[in-house]
């Protein structure tokens, strides 16, 4: 049984609690690897590596710092078929979905070269008499990151990028569910030349989580996760004096028009709902058809679509299209809420309930489903389902499916699908959701915009990545400057009288 470690100070580091974490093999049911969850103990000694190494860190200009960055993207690449397996294994997506986790990390490393441009501060000449006055943007010190199971790559690397990008040191907890690819982030970072202790990994559980909050040197936290999760940990992060942004759950919505092209529609609502099993704070998990035609005829298209769907494990090959979920509690969670679908009324069109695959009968896989005539009152409805379940809703106008998305509590992402202009510049003007698609199902940002929902979906004032991130990841100070005038003039040769 492989013992997975920490990643401290340069150094691949065994536990010392005592305690670990099953890591599984979700398409088998097996046991595959031991994660150790640190104690306070064990992150207070990550905290002060990173303490000694970050001021060396930040005195370094940026230029250079973005030239490890530069580095960092060219491993990537070079190493981009071995993270994406190491994720498959331990995560269950396929290795093309593996990858695009990967690569949408990258991205951000890549936007994070721009440190120099990034970092620039302003300068304001003749303020007052011979007053200049400059702001400059500074590291905050030692920050950290608590990041998800579903992203092991890609959230890692949108947070510690523009992190140790701005001259801080950061300090990274990941899902003890699938660890292994952001210890292989830190041993690639330290490769490209980062200086040891700037970029750490510290596996654990809540223990590390309140270890974090509650320690006085670590200046920043970033998480992503479920909802009372993340108003845990920006409340206890606040009180504590800490610069917090928390992301947290989803329930994307899906308009659409009666004048939509339904073949892209539903090929759009296949990728964006059934993709990486559901697993996605970005899926579209709710569809809504105005009219009962539109509803007819979209329903029409997804059920033989769905019926093809390939379910199976990453080593079966590029034409799977989606995998196991990541553990049995998530496979019996998704069980229930379906069951509760069913009890509540809704009516099960694509019935996913008995799929089993031959030789990973012990495997975490469920079959895809399809509610239609769903009701906001049903618990698939309001609650995030985070598993290969579509729901339709049907609304009889415009303003009744602008209204659904609006008035969920969740405000993560949205799309429409039509081609009617006006009511496209309406949809992206009137909603309440902060990542809009105007034909376009997953609307996540490109790596120099910035990644943030509303609602109950965050809970801080920045989002990640992007112009954000750098203000987030620093303070900024003014100063102030006069100068003594004069000694310009030269020294005095006569002898001073009286005038």
């Amino acid at each position: 049984m492989q013992e997975l470690t920490h990643y401290i100070n340069g150094a691949h580091v065994k536990g010392t609690s005592g305690r670990f974490a099953d890591v599984m093999n979700p398409a088998t049911g097996e046991v595959q690897a031991k994660c150790p969850l640190a104690s306070a103990e064990e992150l207070d000694q990550a905290v002060k590596h990173a303490a000694a190494a970050q001021p060396a860190w930040a005195a370094t200009n940026p230029q250079r710092r973005a030239r490890v960055l530069m580095r960092l993207v060219d491993l990537l690449n070079r190493d981009m078929d071995k993270l994406a397996e190491a994720l498959s294994r331990e995560h269950g997506k396929t290795l093309p979905d593996a990858a695009g986790d990967v690569q949408r990390g990258l991205e951000v490393v890549e936007y994070c070269i721009a440190a120099p441009q990034l970092l620039k501060g302003e300068f304001t000449d003749s303020a007052g008499p011979g007053i200049d006055m400059y702001s400059m943007r500074q590291a905050l010190g030692v920050t950290a990151g608590i990041t998800p199971f579903n992203f092991p790559a890609m959230i890692p690397m949108w947070m510690f990028a523009p992190a140790i990008a701005c001259g801080n040191a950061f300090i990274l907890k990941p899902s003890e569910r699938d660890p292994s690819v952001p210890l292989m982030l830190a041993e690639l970072a330290e490769e490209a030349g980062l200086p040891k202790g700037i970029l750490q990994v510290v596996n654990g559980d809540k223990e590390a989580v309140d270890a974090i909050l509650q320690h006085d040197v670590i200046q920043s936290v970033g998480f992503v996760g479920s909802t009372p999760i993340a108003e845990y940990i920006y409340a206890t992060g606040c009180a504590n004096g800490k610069r917090v942004q928390c992301f947290g759950g989803a329930k994307n919505h899906m308009i659409i028009m009666p004048d939509a092209d339904m073949d892209q529609a539903a090929d759009a609502l296949i990728g964006a709902g059934y993709g990486a099993a559901g697993e996605r704070c970005m899926a579209i998990s709710v569809a809504v058809p105005v009219g009962d035609e539109t509803a007819d005829r979209l329903i029409e298209k997804l059920v033989p679509r769905i019926e093809k769907l390939k379910v199976g494990p990453y080593t079966s090959g590029k034409d799977v299209d989606y995998g196991p979920v990541v553990t049995a509690a998530a496979k019996a969670n998704i069980e229930r809420l379906v069951q509760t679908g069913i009890d509540q009324g809704a009516e099960l069109v694509v019935d996913g309930r008995d799929f089993k695959l031959q030789g990973y009968e012990d495997g975490f896989f469920v079959g895809p489903h399809l509610f239609d005539r769903a009701t906001k009152d049903m618990d698939i409805y309001k609650q995030e389902i985070f598993g290969p379940v579509l729901t339709c809703v049907r609304a009889q106008s415009y303003e009744e499916a602008l209204g659904l998305a609006m008035d969920h509590e969740y405000g993560n992402g949205t799309a429409i699908f039509t081609r009617d202009g006006d009511a496209a510049r309406d949809f992206a003007n009137r909603i309440n959701v902060g990542m809009i698609g105007i034909n376009v199902p997953i609307p996540v940002p490109l790596a120099y915009h910035t990644f943030g929902g509303w609602k109950k979906s965050v809970f801080g004032d920045l989002n990640q990545h992007g112009p954000d991130a750098f203000k987030f990841y620093t303070r900024t100070k003014t100063v102030t400057a006069r100068w003594p005038s004069g000694i310009k003039e030269g020294g005095e040769f006569s002898i001073p009288v009286m005038e």
